[in-house]
């Protein structure tokens, strides 16, 4: 039920319209605290400020009336620019960003911003009356005046006006800051590397071992790709049981049913209520999430990198920018122990949770192998993926590691044959001479 919770909350937390209904409740509650406090009096201390000239009911509804109707107008251009933004992101970069635009905290408090201040003003006009209408107040002797302007609220919408105004600057500096791809790359990759230290934080001590699972197959009752795993509750559902329980599935991977989700080691009796609890373990949804999947972000890494190369458009500055990111993050998993272990019980001897792991060879298959045939391609593009290469390597004191990185970059190398000639290779052959001469030391 957490992980359901937690997947649910996430889905709200990259929408466009929660922060806003906040916003929008906020302020619907506080103009009717600031309205209760000119309505008893408690608002009284304003006409003794000098510097605070009193408003007039009509100027009261008139300034309401420009501010509500200036913010709704700037919140619909907001919306629209930030919508073209995101359109031309995902256009440009790839459809899997529109996750991380959605998510942008900017976007969202700029939007939510303008929402709020709006409703503020409008909830506050409904109750400003001029000495013509009838008082329909019944709090206190403020019910005897033949108007009411409620100067505390009037204030108040001039404080938030202001703070809209700075919001509207920030936005507009924010959004064409946003979409540029190198603040694309540093946050993809940025997030990337804390991710990394967030999942692996023990430094290397052994490596991971690739072994088939066994045992009786959980099996998936729904389609969908698994945005989140309770790894703490299959930990206690197995130490409840005195088993083993071993993942088939990795956090991004696409289930349908019969899919195995997990196995029982050893083999056991079927217990529909057990496997029940395992499945709630497994949130599935329609797409995939950054959450806990370590791989959408790379993958976001190798989709910029591979569509900058592509001929279409022809840019290797770009997949270079991609390529530095993936080697900071490659060096980072080659320093950390890549097996992770959720075995909460100080007293327990072993683990009841065994993960479907990934070694090092796996990540890095997954980030440079994945963009090997299009680096090929661009004599740019290699050379600079040699050295991010041995920058990764240059970190190391794993020899299997090591090795991995080697041939990597040997395999590279076989590639740019294929795929160039004349100066261009020759120029690629010496930078990957480079590399052999700054492994070798």
């Amino acid at each position: 039920m957490l992980g359901h919770l937690k997947a649910a909350w996430h889905s709200v937390n990259a929408s466009y319209w929660f922060y806003p209904a906040l916003f929008a409740l906020f302020a619907v509650c506080l103009a009717s605290l600031t309205i209760y406090l000119d309505r008893t009096g408690w608002a009284e201390w304003i006409g003794e400020v000098e510097w605070l000239q009193p408003a007039r009911p009509e100027g009261a509804s008139n300034m309401l009336t420009v501010i509500a109707g200036s913010m709704i107008g700037v919140a619909s251009t907001v919306f629209s620019i930030t919508i073209a933004a995101v359109a031309y992101a995902s256009g440009n970069y790839g459809p899997r960003l529109l996750t991380n635009f959605m998510e942008d905290r900017g976007n969202q408090f700029s939007l939510a911003t303008f929402i709020g201040t709006f409703v503020f003003a409008l909830t506050v006009l409904r109750v400003v009356r001029t000495g013509e209408e009838q008082s329909m107040l019944t709090v206190g002797e403020a019910s005897n005046m033949p108007g009411f302007v409620p100067q505390l609220s009037l204030l108040t919408a001039y404080i938030l006006m202001a703070i809209s105004i700075a919001v509207l600057v920030f936005f507009l500096n924010h959004i064409p800051a946003s979409i540029r791809i190198n603040s694309v790359l540093e946050g993809i990759g940025g997030r990337l590397i804390n991710d990394i230290k967030r999942l692996f934080p023990n430094d290397a001590s052994t490596e991971v071992e690739m072994k088939a699972p066994r045992g009786r197959a959980v099996t998936a009752k729904d389609v969908g790709y698994i945005q989140r795993i309770d790894f703490a509750e299959l930990e206690r559902i197995a130490q409840a049981a005195e088993g083993h329980l071993k993942l088939g599935v990795r956090t991004g991977d696409f289930v349908h049913p019969d899919v195995p989700l997990a196995y029982w080691s050893p083999d056991d009796d079927l217990d529909d209520l057990r496997d029940g609890k395992i499945r709630a373990c497994f949130t599935q949804g329609g797409m995939r999430t950054p959450t806990q999947d370590l791989h959408f972000l790379i993958d976001e890494l190798v989709e910029i990198g591979l569509r900058a190369l592509s001929p279409g458009i022809n840019d290797p500055f770009t997949a270079i920018t991609a390529m530095h990111w993936l080697g900071a993050a490659t060096a980072e998993l080659a320093r950390r122990d890549l097996v992770r272990t959720f075995n909460e019980a100080e007293s327990a001897s072993e683990d009841r949770l065994i993960l479907l792991d990934d070694d090092f060879d796996h990540f890095v298959a997954r980030g440079f192998g994945a963009m090997r045939s299009a680096l090929a391609t661009s004599p740019t593009a290699a050379r600079v993926a040699f050295d991010c290469i041995a920058n990764a390597a240059t970190t190391l004191d794993d020899e299997a590691r090591l090795r991995t990185l080697t041939v990597e970059a040997e395999q590279l190398a076989r590639q740019a044959r294929e795929c160039l000639s004349g100066p261009d290779l020759e120029m690629v052959e010496a930078r990957y001479q480079k590399f052999c001469m700054i492994i070798a030391r």
